[in-house]
């Protein structure tokens, strides 16, 4: 698997927010062909932040079905030289990759260039060499921008005619307003050309410094020609493209230049643009010059003679208004995404659904959360899922699918871990007879980010055929602020990236916030964003049920009762049956009196057991199980005792009515307004008070008046009406008397009564 070690160090030298959309797609097709997994795809595509949406890769992962013929590993290859990685390799010469060099390309097919027809060009009927420049230099410059232009030209030992440097003194207007005076004498203002050669000019305004790329002022435009294929073909693709041409111009030779824009705000971008242009072009017929990518590139200049031909435009601002418009519509046309789907097509043969993992709760290739507070024992819950699903067996009452299960302890040292699977199969009862398809991975204090696990755990379980991959506990995983909304729906991007390239379910735990939750719903319970709740398909929720005394008293006669019929079944079986009634079975007394008669033997050192048997019961904790169900309807809440180390469900309704963790059955606002009610009336007590210490003291122990009230607040700084006053009278059991001069009195003394 060296190869693999290779492209994804090679994925280092490839920054993705450079890449165009397809470019970015190759890469994934190339990955996935060569053996990859989405999870280094996305991983990868994340340093691209500005287009990264978590999922994407996974979803358009699934769509890479393969073709005739493929993207492979040399795109990826071709990608890392163009950005700097250098092949050591004794059979050529380390060096940097040239315009010359070919790249790999997309599916960007939109032309079958063995059926398209061609497309005639025609010569103007009027020659006007001043119109043909005139028309050509307002179409692609601005009057102010300087241009280069060639009419100079020598001879190879070839005798091939080749332009020298040539000019860039002057701007456009310049150049125009030359033309305009020239008569016809194009000569007179570019310069006299040779007939035989032609001439050439820049399509990319320049600095008036010279004619390299760095001197290139505006990367405006491309050049796009092929000389492999009829003119008329080239006319006729170029169009169906629909590529953003200023200008097309005949070269007066065996093909067209079309100047295409591609608006690039920098060089960098520019190659970028170009490449995929290029592309484009290539897969579409175009067998385009490399060498044409430079940005001060010559082009054939229209309104001269070559070789007894004429160089003349032959169209101007065709096919698409920008750069951004046909970008935008050539990756329509070629888009991975499904067409949509008429639902008649499939009402009557739906497609089949995910088979059930556990019955009626959660679907094979879906993801479950369990939550709930510390000490709930949920460590044990998820033992005993795995024990379940290996075996085939009920998980708090629910049927589970068997199969194959990787249970992954973040928490438990190795021993510890192994032990409790142990411990949960002897407390259960179950025969070990399909522990094979239980893989535990201990990674206490190995542990590392959920998005670095990720991908180290699918590697490892790929070809394991798991239906579960169990996660316990993600706070050991846990990357960001579990708080915040984007962060969380990262982490729990990863718990995707497991499912879908293991095609399993994926169950893990959460603690609850923090304070009572009796009165929250059981998706609002789990700590942090609400990510965590609107993420899994299934949420299973535990929350603590307030045991009584009565009831834990109820449940300590129960389970002194099995301890006595245990040892009846073991020392006299018969007594049990003949002499012990179904009323008996249910009182410990009356089990303890039969016991005395039938096994005195046993009695004689019953004290230690009956301590262990309440010891053991007054340690059980009682449970509520809620869910929030994606796939199936909401189920019933589930009442189970923990009694170390399994789970129990309630099955005789011993727990059906109590509230968790003591709190009443109201609904939360009901509680809140409670909570201002009891607040207010503790506010009026001490009102009450305090103006009953006024009344007995502002006026030397006599009854005062209304005007004695407002005096002795007014000298503690407090202004207080008479209307006031008068309220609190009323309010707090006072009346004014009459008889008493109009004095303060308690209702109860008062002679007006």
């Amino acid at each position: 698997m060296e190869h693999k070690l290779d492209l994804i160090a090679l994925l280092e030298y490839i920054d993705p927010s450079f890449l165009s959309y397809q470019e970015w797609v190759n890469v994934g097709m190339a990955l996935k062909y060569e053996g990859y997994t989405a999870s280094d795809w996305d991983d990868w595509s994340r340093r691209d932040g500005g287009r990264y949406h978590p999922g994407e890769c996974f979803k358009k992962w699934t769509s890479f079905e393969g073709s005739g013929n493929p993207v492979t590993g040399a795109t990826i290859t071709q990608l890392a030289k163009d950005n700097g990685w250098v092949p050591r390799s004794a059979d050529r010469e380390d060096r940097e990759l040239g315009w010359d060099d070919e790249i790999s390309g997309g599916d960007y097919v939109v032309v079958d260039k063995n059926w398209i027809e061609g497309k005639e060009i025609h010569e103007p009927a009027v020659w006007n060499p001043v119109q043909q420049l005139t028309t050509y230099l307002e179409t692609l410059f601005e009057a102010s921008e300087q241009v280069g232009y060639v009419v100079d030209t020598w001879q190879n030992d070839e005798g091939k005619y080749l332009p020298t440097k040539g000019a860039w003194d002057r701007t456009a207007g310049e150049l125009i307003q030359g033309l305009n005076k020239c008569n016809g004498d194009i000569g007179s203002v570019f310069g006299d050309y040779d007939p035989a050669a032609g001439a050439w000019i820049r399509f990319n305004p320049l600095d008036g410094k010279g004619v390299k790329n760095e001197n290139v002022s505006e990367f405006r435009y491309a050049l796009v020609e092929s000389d492999t294929m009829a003119v008329e073909k080239q006319n006729a693709i170029m169009r169906e493209l629909e590529l953003p041409i200023a200008v097309m111009v005949y070269s007066g030779g065996k093909s067209l230049h079309a100047i295409v824009k591609v608006d690039a705000a920098s060089y960098d971008e520019y190659r970028k643009r170009v490449d995929y242009l290029y592309n484009v072009c290539k897969k579409n017929g175009l067998n385009i010059d490399n060498q044409n990518r430079n940005p001060s590139r010559l082009s054939r200049m229209p309104g001269v003679e070559r070789n007894g031909k004429k160089q003349f435009i032959v169209d101007t601002n065709i096919g698409k208004a920008s750069w951004a418009e046909w970008h935008e519509w050539i990756e329509g046309v070629n888009d991975d995404l499904p067409d949509p789907e008429s639902l008649t097509d499939f009402w009557d043969n739906m497609p089949v659904l995910a088979p059930p993992l556990i019955h009626g709760v959660l679907r094979q290739g879906h993801k479950m959360l369990i939550a709930g507070p510390s000490k709930a024992g949920k460590s044990f819950a998820l033992i005993g899922l795995t024990t379940a699903i290996a075996e085939g067996d009920e998980w708090l009452g629910w049927q589970c699918t068997q199969g194959k299960v990787l249970y992954v302890n973040l928490e438990l040292d190795r021993p510890s871990c192994l032990h409790r699977f142990k411990d949960v199969y002897q407390a259960k009862g179950l025969v070990p007879k399909n522990i094979g398809n239980i893989d535990i991975w201990n990674l206490r204090g190995k542990s590392v980010p959920m998005d670095k696990l990720a991908p180290k755990l699918i590697r490892r379980a790929a070809k394991k055929n798991y239906i579960a991959v169990i996660i316990d506990p993600i706070y050991k995983v846990l990357t960001g602020d579990e708080n915040s909304a984007d962060q969380m729906a990262h982490f729990t991007n990863q718990f995707d990236k497991i499912a879908t390239e293991l095609g399993c379910s994926v169950i893990y735990c959460h603690h609850h916030s923090k304070g009572s939750q009796g009165g929250k719903k059981s998706m609002d319970r789990a700590s942090g964003s609400g990510v965590f709740a609107r993420d899994p398909d299934a949420l299973i929720d535990l929350v603590e049920l307030e045991v009584t005394e009565a009831l834990r008293s109820q449940e300590e006669n129960k389970a002194i009762c099995n301890m006595y019929q245990r040892l009846f079944e073991q020392h006299n079986p018969a007594y049990l049956q003949e002499h012990v009634s179904q009323d008996d079975q249910l009182s410990a007394k009356a089990m303890e009196e039969h016991a005395k008669r039938a096994i005195p033997q046993v009695m004689a050192n019953i004290k230690p057991e009956i301590d262990r048997v309440i010891k053991a019961v007054r340690g059980n904790s009682a449970w509520r199980v809620e869910g929030t169900l994606r796939e199936y309807a909401k189920f019933e809440p589930v009442n189970m005792w923990f009694q170390y180390p399994i789970h129990k469900v309630d099955d005789v309704g011993s727990l059906k009515d109590i509230d968790p963790e003591g709190d009443s059955a109201q609904p939360p606002w009901k509680k809140a307004a409670d909570k201002r009610k009891d607040k207010a009336k503790e506010e009026r007590r001490s009102k009450a008070e305090e103006f009953e210490d006024v009344v007995n003291n502002c006026n030397f122990g006599e009854p005062p008046t209304v005007l004695d009230v407002i005096a002795w607040y007014g000298q503690t700084g407090k202004e207080v009406a008479e209307r006031t006053v008068r309220d609190w009278i009323r309010k707090y059991g006072y009346k004014i008397d009459r008889s008493l001069g109009f004095r303060i009195v308690k209702k109860e003394d008062s002679e007006d009564e």
